[in-house]
């Protein structure tokens, strides 16, 4: 990646890594609806990448750009590795996950055990940022247990900057690494977002992105008052139509999609290509259930497709009878006679 395109990458909105969640059939979705946003993929450990299906835990399809890698891992020389490699492969970021709450990770020393050690995060960002030149970023808590309070983030971010890490991804909970489950985590330890803010005004040159707990863009807007950029999680996922606006409102970009029955429409060329690559329908479709929510035929569609999309015969037509559950379907499916191969 040339300089250029470094200054040109943004972060004003990104869509979380979420583990079984932004695979690259999710991401390729997404990208129907934003094409500015900033994708991250689900954490892939350090062992995963050095021991395991390395082609299958990197790969994805250019479309899904820009995209970074967020790896997991304590050990300097193995993340510098796994950085490399995600470098190589195209990507445009390497992220270290310092916040995830799970029991499985912490046994590893991943995710957010890791902002009691904010030295050792040092380390891991310092072996990575001299390994690639793409850049290298943190996604962290506001704080974990007991360490609550401005003073031990600034501790933690001003450790973290000096070793090559400029853009800090700060989700506004604590995490409790004791006694909550993960699902918890992301919901019980009350919302700080003043915290994030004045981690902006504290290091003016860092960038600050905000995430947990933001429901609509409007409230993206807000944020955006106080620092650099915005990220949604389940939001996101849960409700995908939210991103339409990304573009127009965030970035002042002319594009977004028509509605939501182009978007499905625009979907189904990658939707056949993948099947024709062996790949199951629900594999794809289990990421697109809530992007009719709220809209009459919402449930049609979600229950349509939950019911038939994994069935050994579900095809692209499957798709486009579930979009016809919601009194939508396009004028170009309509078309019986439609050829799905010619037209992509």
């Amino acid at each position: 990646m040339t300089k250029q395109e470094k200054n040109n990458l943004s972060h004003r909105f990104c869509v979380a890594p979420m583990m079984d969640w932004t695979d690259t059939h999710c991401r390729n979705f997404l990208r129907q609806l934003s094409k500015k946003a900033f994708l991250y993929t689900e954490m892939v450990s350090t062992g995963a990448l050095l021991h395991g299906d390395r082609a299958r835990h990197l790969h994805f399809q250019p479309e899904e750009l820009p995209l970074a890698l967020q790896l997991g891992g304590c050990n300097p020389a193995e993340l510098a590795a796994c950085a490399r490699m995600g470098e190589e492969q195209g990507y445009s970021e390497i992220n270290l996950n310092v916040g995830c709450p799970s029991d499985r990770v912490q046994q590893n020393m991943i995710g957010a055990c890791l902002m009691a050690h904010p030295v050792l995060v040092a380390d891991c960002v310092a072996a990575m940022h001299a390994a690639v030149r793409i850049p290298v970023t943190v996604k962290c808590r506001i704080g974990i247990d007991d360490m609550d309070s401005d003073e031990a983030l600034v501790n933690f971010i001003d450790t973290v900057k000096h070793a090559g890490c400029n853009t800090f991804i700060i989700h506004a909970r604590i995490a409790i690494l004791q006694g909550l489950s993960p699902r918890e985590n992301r919901e019980v330890p009350p919302l700080n977002y003043p915290r994030v803010y004045r981690m902006k005004t504290r290091f003016p040159d860092v960038e600050i992105i905000i995430n947990g707990g933001i429901r609509t863009i409007a409230e993206c807007e807000a944020h955006l008052q106080e620092v650099d950029g915005v990220m949604l999680g389940r939001e996101a996922y849960q409700n995908p139509w939210i991103l339409h606006e990304v573009d127009s409102r965030l970035f002042g970009s002319g594009w977004a999609p028509e509605d939501r029955s182009a978007v499905l429409d625009q979907f189904q060329c990658y939707v056949q290509s993948q099947l024709a690559n062996g790949v199951a329908l629900h594999h794809i479709t289990r990421h697109i259930l809530g992007l009719f929510q709220g809209q009459p035929g919402g449930k049609r569609f979600r229950r349509y497709l939950s019911e038939n999309a994994n069935r050994p015969d579900a095809t692209l037509a499957t798709l486009i009878e579930a979009t016809a559950q919601t009194g939508t379907l396009s004028q170009t499916n309509r078309n019986t006679n439609r050829n799905i191969d010619q037209t992509c």
